[in-house]
């Protein structure tokens, strides 16, 4: 093979990689085509936490400032609590990658597990080799490869996500961790985020010892209506988006407040306006459009017992996904051999139609 056609492989696979870290594992034509109604290189508002679309609003950015300043100050042990979809995950990816090169960095998220199992996932990200499976000695053992390191001036961050899950008795194994240090500093900086649950229990008695070791508790709130905007356009920007603004002012307002300024919720929303603004061939997402996102978004028609308003129910905690519609009383086959929409649909059938593009997308996702 000639170093030209290697090459260029090579670049495919990067290329391939990147999507499949974005959300979706290929450019099929589904995608394609509503990347190329809207001149745009990537998906803007996909479901994988990327931190290249992190949008630093007032409260991203001061939990940031806080993380960062408690890691370079070695306050050991930092807490950031939030609801879910607030980008919790995205901003702890943009901490790890700020000190990729000046320290080494274990980032978990299998919260469900053992105090043994916990340990062996904290030494394998931590690259450090160990047959030991006695605990006690895998502590041990772990605590002497951070003094070794230590030495050599390497700095060790650990961030574990999703927090909230870890049962008692692993938070006390973290607590332990906490424990490690010389003389002059910890050796360790941990970082426990998680949902608001996480926040009950370093409040609950049994957990006063690890309480008192977090220097700093940091905390995230929704968007703002100007950030909600910003956010939008910050994202379809960085995806390579140029054009006149993509939601009117009042599909924007309507969406605000839907989304109660959760980025995740922002995310689902815009995905599923863009998509339904291509169906229609629009290229600006109006009034109509926000309202049919919305009614399929509705969970509160999904419930056992419709007659209970859900108010609290808009998929703050789900990932994005397409729920049927009332457009869908009518059947509408995706024409074979190609993605574009016939010209005589009617709105209520093109809304049909992209319902069923979207479910062929979701289902080639990973």
């Amino acid at each position: 093979m000639d170093a030209g056609k290697a090459r260029n492989q090579m670049d495919l696979g990067v290329d391939e990689a990147r999507a499949v870290g974005r959300g979706h594992e290929r450019h099929d034509g589904v995608l394609v085509m509503l990347l190329n109604f809207f001149g745009l290189r990537e998906q803007p508002f996909g479901v994988v936490p990327d931190p290249s679309f992190l949008y630093l609003s007032a409260t991203h950015r001061e939990a940031l400032a806080s993380l960062v300043y408690g890691v370079e100050t070695g306050c050991g042990f930092l807490a950031m609590i939030a609801k879910p979809g607030m980008g919790k995950t995205t901003l702890l990816f943009h901490l790890l990658e700020k000190f990729r090169d000046t320290a080494r960095t274990a980032f978990l998220f299998q919260t469900q597990c053992t105090s043994r199992e916990f340990m062996q996932m904290l030494v394998a990200e931590l690259g450090f080799e160990t047959d030991e499976q006695d605990f006690v000695r895998m502590h041990d053992d772990f605590n002497r490869h951070l003094v070794e390191e230590a030495r050599a001036g390497k700095r060790f961050i650990v961030v574990i996500d999703e927090a909230q899950n870890l049962d008692a008795s692993v938070l006390e194994t973290v607590r332990l961790l906490s424990d490690f240090e010389t003389p002059r500093a910890k050796l360790l900086q941990i970082v426990l985020a998680g949902q608001p649950e996480l926040g009950d229990k370093l409040a609950s008695h049994g957990m006063a010892q690890l309480r008192q070791r977090v220097s700093l508790l940091i905390g995230l709130h929704p968007l703002s209506s100007e950030e909600v905007k910003n956010y939008v356009q910050h994202r379809l920007h960085v995806a390579g988006y140029v054009g006149e603004p993509l939601l009117t002012a009042e599909a924007l307002a309507i969406m605000t407040d839907f989304t109660e300024g959760i980025p995740r919720n922002i995310n689902n929303f815009c995905f599923n306006a863009m998509s339904l603004a291509c169906a229609l061939r629009q290229k600006t997402v109006d009034v109509a459009i926000a309202k049919e996102v919305i009614n399929d978004l509705d969970i509160s028609r999904h419930l056992s017992e419709p007659d209970k308003a859900a108010p609290t129910l808009k998929l703050a905690s789900q990932k994005p996904r397409c729920a049927a519609t009332s457009v869908e009383r009518e059947s509408v086959t995706p024409p074979a051999g190609g993605m574009e929409k016939p010209a005589d649909m009617t709105p209520a059938e093109a809304a049909a139609y992209m319902k069923q593009v979207i479910r062929s997308l979701r289902n080639s996702q990973p």
